[in-house]
């Protein structure tokens, strides 16, 4: 008999028995093996307590001798057991997915309560048949999702509450654990989306780390279906299986939170997983296996361990006594959002192997899907997907325009919309790369999730900012997060790939939705020599009213040295990276000055490791209109930029528009200063 139709019930029922009718429950639990084996220990403490009688179990694999004791009676089936006149107040369901909502329903029907184990159903129409069902039924269903029974919960809903980590930017959900071949051998159903027509719906988001998911609703005040305004899934699987095991699934929750969910079971090493809250003034993390929450803000961290009710005692507390299940059939509608999500997205997608590492042998062998754990932490911070973060494995997501040199294509533009709205929303360039293909720009970093590619972004228009992150204000003397952030929008768009130009009009609108500046902003692209081809972008800012806007920067505002602000080019991590101008080297001795070029140098792509990665310079030509400071950053982050306010705020008037134009030279290979000098000289610009 096949593990699924072994759980079966039949249509036959015992009569339901009043509740209260004998004054210690009887239970049955269905399903003695794999996590049912933990409710077979869970059931033999309650009893000693004497707050339970176990009666019986239906496993068409009974336990072995000697586990269960002579009064318990043993079944092959649900429906054997009720036709056998058994009669449990309460039956838990330990059994495959696909069986939840079948022997629910009938357990319902025979009078009982039910305890059932997550998900509770493989579709939201069995969800919902279920509901039904209980409430018809006038029966008590308890999810078995353990986690939220824990008291950190109200906890951390106090501090949100209470602001102790400021307004909510946002929430994320993560797990790094790494599972084996024989994982997904325990059972037929193991790594399934479906059998044989039949949903199961098994994967990292809906079953192996689902209670990071349920955990980070509850966090999010999300259980209910109305809760749940949109779901989006971005699945993967490493694993020769049907289900995806790496993961992001983003809630946008009826109350305007986002929980980002990215989960793996494909990591290197298995780490404990969490639930975190982003707010302005610190972040809160809920490592909800072991009940530990971690505070973080400026006055330093706290850590805390609560307690936790176990969710079957809750159930017969609440049957005896009344009150509210801890984790009940209708709480676990935003969860089954996500499950409906999971369900009825496209099959996950197969990740490249040349981005999976095997560790260990035969059926403990494990994949390792390379740079998982930092794409995790970024999906989290940028509340990105793998493929809005550009995963070189994940699903490619279409530009807005791709430039294209010599027939190869050397940049994407990205128009910006699927930023978060704290990274201040703007078109931008990435991947940027040489004619032989080394990526020279990153964007959404784990250090700054707000730096984007190649741009033009500015912190201060008149107390809006353009660059995203937190603001640096002269009253606070420090970086504060404030609901300060515009967004930079397309209105219109004209392209000439035959002479490699694209045009735009943008348009710069603050957070209540006004518009203060507008751009007027021209790319162009064309090859130089068979290993190098020139960037060129210039830009023209304008109020859109008849009130001048002052550009200013961290610099302008009191920060000492950092005036960045204009263009910016984020550049990815560079082994040996050298930067120099025709009169000087190194960060501290470059950043700051004024000079007709600056160079960086590297092995791209290198991820630190001294011998990798592919030779490129990027010479960054300065603006003719004025002289503006380099800005330089090696040590902290790699980044360059053309600083508008350095020191003090730019007025812009209608009369008086910004104008810049700044050309990059894009070259494969380590230029030296002669190279630099005669590339400049062919292009009649001054060395």
């Amino acid at each position: 008999m096949s593990q699924s139709s072994a759980y079966a019930p039949s249509p036959a029922a015992a009569p339901a028995p009043q509740r209260g009718q004998n004054p210690v429950p009887r239970v049955a639990l269905v399903g003695v093996h794999g996590f049912g084996a933990r409710h077979l220990a869970n059931l033999a403490r309650l009893q000693t307590s004497g707050v339970l009688d176990f009666v019986a179990v239906a496993d068409p694999r009974p336990p072995a001798d000697g586990v269960l004791k002579d009064s318990v009676a043993v079944f092959e089936t649900l429906d054997h057991l009720l036709q056998a006149g058994t009669a449990p107040d309460v039956v838990i369901l330990a059994t495959p997915i696909q069986t939840h909502v079948p022997l629910a329903m009938a357990a319902l029907s025979a009078g009982a309560d039910v305890y059932v184990e997550k998900p509770p159903a493989a579709s939201l129409q069995q969800f919902q048949e279920l509901l039904q069902g209980a409430e018809s039924a006038g029966r008590l269903v308890q999810v078995g999702f353990q986690s939220l029974g824990s008291d950190a919960l109200p906890a951390i809903r106090r501090l949100i509450a209470d602001g102790e980590i400021g307004d909510v930017l946002g929430l994320g959900a993560t797990g790094t654990w790494l599972r084996t071949r024989s994982y997904f051998k325990r059972s037929r159903w193991a790594g399934k989306r479906a059998i044989n027509g039949t949903d199961v719906v098994d994967g990292v988001a809906t079953n192996a780390l689902a209670h990071a998911v349920v955990t980070g609703l509850s966090v999010a005040a999300a259980r209910t279906l109305d809760d749940v305004a949109s779901v989006e899934t971005d699945l993967y699987r490493a694993h020769p299986t049907e289900s995806d095991d790496t993961s992001v699934v983003r809630v946008r929750t009826s109350g305007g939170q986002v929980l980002t969910c990215a989960l793996t079971l494909c990591a290197a090493r298995q780490t404990r997983p969490s639930v975190t809250v982003f707010g302005t003034a610190g972040k809160a993390e809920l490592f909800y296996t072991e009940d530990e929450l971690v505070v973080s803000t400026d006055h330093g961290e706290r850590r805390e361990v609560f307690a936790r009710t176990d969710l079957l005692e809750n159930l017969l507390e609440v049957r005896a006594s009344g009150g509210e299940l801890l984790s009940p059939l209708s709480g676990s509608g935003a969860f089954m959002a996500v499950l409906e999500a999971v369900r009825t997205a496209p099959a996950p997608q197969q990740i490249d192997e040349k981005y999976i590492k095997w560790e260990g042998n035969d059926d403990d062998a494990h994949p390792v899907v390379d740079g998982i754990a930092e794409l995790i932490e970024r999906a989290t911070l940028a509340q990105a997907t793998f493929s809005e973060l550009g995963a070189p494995w994940a699903r490619a997501l279409e530009p807005a325009a791709t430039f294209t040199v010599a027939g190869r294509e050397v940049a994407s533009y990205q128009d910006g919309g699927r930023i978060r709205p704290v990274s201040s929303p703007r078109p931008y360039l990435h991947p940027v790369r040489t004619l032989a293909g080394t990526v020279v720009t990153d964007h959404q970093p784990t250090d700054h999730v707000w730096h984007l590619g190649v741009g033009v972004a500015v912190q201060d228009v008149s107390g809006i900012n353009f660059w995203g992150g937190r603001t640096y204000t002269r009253d606070d003397g420090r970086y504060v997060w404030r609901p300060d952030h515009g967004m930079i929008v397309r209105t219109s768009t004209s392209s000439d790939s035959s002479v490699g130009a694209l045009s735009e009009v943008l348009s710069w609108v603050g957070p209540d939705g006004t518009a203060v500046l507008s751009e007027q902003r021209h790319w162009r692209y064309d090859a130089v020599s068979p290993s190098v081809w020139k960037l060129t972008l210039d830009f023209e800012l304008s109020p859109t009213g008849p009130e001048s806007v002052a550009l200013g920067s961290p610099g302008s505002n009191g920060r000492e040295n950092g005036g960045y602000g204009g263009f910016f080019w984020r550049l990815p991590p560079t082994d040996g990276a050298r930067v120099r101008t025709a009169g000087t080297e190194g960060e501290d001795a470059v950043h700051g000055t004024v000079a007709p070029w600056l160079a960086w140098s590297g092995m791209f792509g290198a991820a630190g490791t001294p011998g990798s990665g592919d030779a490129a310079t990027l010479v960054f030509l300065a603006s003719p209109q004025a002289p503006d400071p380099w800005f330089v950053r090696l040590a902290g982050y790699p980044g360059v930029g053309l600083s508008l306010a350095w020191d003090r705020p730019l007025t812009v008037t209608r009369d008086t528009p910004v104008r810049r134009t700044v050309t990059v030279l894009v070259a494969d290979g380590i230029l030296d200063i002669t190279d630099i000098a005669q590339l400049t000289e062919s292009l009649g610009e001054s060395a």
